[in-house]
């Protein structure tokens, strides 16, 4: 195998090189962006050598004016399917430009066209994935004016869709956060670790959230997560909480974690300050935040009274994605 390169490196190589010299031969005067973005953990940073068992190598998206696809698209993927080396440093180089325009590139990627503007609904329906790939990565040329503006307009959720997103992963919180002392009393310690394996992931996802990142793809998500702010502090914690072998100690694992996670929010001052303790729940012996408070704060900030309103996340079949 060749020396390992970071595929974004790699790709902008692969552009620079191979891929501009080709496109100034075959359509000098045509303006075009060119970019690695959209899936793949090279655009994130996450590659390793072992992110070459599948689709990685040097690629990248080649943009066209819309109205210069029909005429000029099909050509330039003939002169680059005809003059491309076979292998760029060792990888090979077979349908690794994409040749595209910015509307149909970023519509099939994000299910709306963003240069037409970004609804709310836009925005919530989109899983926060793809988000951080259409902003991730990198743009090795923008002669077309488009790719900078697009990704700087989508690279963080307005105000009011970001409380809204907040108070939607504190719901999910809310509706779990009996789950693990609840199977745990009934001698369900395997559905006690699974009710903490959910909560865990929320945590993540709003400890990524607080600090404006788009929680990534989940096989990147603990990556991710230990590179916030409260990444160092949380991850034994949780760790030592998905490992615990009994309820007890898996439910004060969890609420170290929730009193952190609540320090946090408070520390934004997105809201009144809310009490971050964890306290008994009801009558029972268990020990919750409870989350709906944090929900209940979020919603009462936002301005929009059409986003003051949650799902229901107990039938995800209802949503969109």
């Amino acid at each position: 195998m060749p020396t390992f390169l970071p595929g974004l490196e790699l790709s902008r190589r692969f552009y620079t090189e191979t891929v501009r010299p080709l496109l100034e031969e075959t359509a000098p005067d045509l303006p075009h962006s060119a970019a690695r973005i959209g899936g793949g953990s090279e655009v994130l940073g996450y590659d390793t050598p072992r992110s070459r068992d599948h689709t990685w190598g040097p690629r990248l998206q080649l943009f066209l004016r819309t109205r210069d696809v029909p005429r000029h698209a099909g050509r330039i993927r003939h002169h680059l399917a005809e003059h491309l080396p076979r292998t760029f440093h060792g990888h090979p180089t077979h349908h690794c430009v994409e040749v595209t325009h910015t509307t149909a590139w970023f519509t099939d990627t994000l299910g709306f066209d963003p240069t037409h503007g970004i609804t709310p609904a836009d925005w919530l329906a989109t899983p926060t994935h793809l988000l951080t790939e259409v902003t991730g990565g990198a743009v090795f040329h923008d002669g077309l004016h488009q790719l900078g503006p697009l990704r700087h307009d989508l690279r963080w959720y307005p105000h009011d869709i970001w409380l809204h997103v907040l108070a939607g992963e504190w719901q999910h919180i809310t509706e779990r956060e009996t789950f693990v002392g609840r199977c745990g009393e009934v001698g369900d310690e395997l559905g006690s670790t699974v009710a903490a394996a959910h909560l865990t992931r929320h945590l993540m996802r709003l400890c990524l959230l607080m600090d404006r990142r788009y929680p990534p793809y989940d096989k990147w998500l603990g990556t991710a997560f230990a590179r916030t702010t409260a990444g160092h502090r949380l991850t034994p914690v949780l760790t030592a909480a998905l490992s615990a072998t009994d309820w007890q100690t898996r439910e004060k694992h969890l609420s170290y974690a929730y009193e952190t996670v609540a320090g946090i929010h408070n520390q934004l001052n997105l809201t009144d300050r809310v009490d971050p303790t964890t306290r008994p729940y009801r009558s029972g012996p268990f020990r919750v935040l409870p989350a709906e408070r944090f929900t209940t704060a979020l919603l009462a900030r936002i301005t929009d009274p059409a986003l003051r309103e949650l799902p229901d996340y107990r039938h995800p079949d209802r949503h969109r994605r």
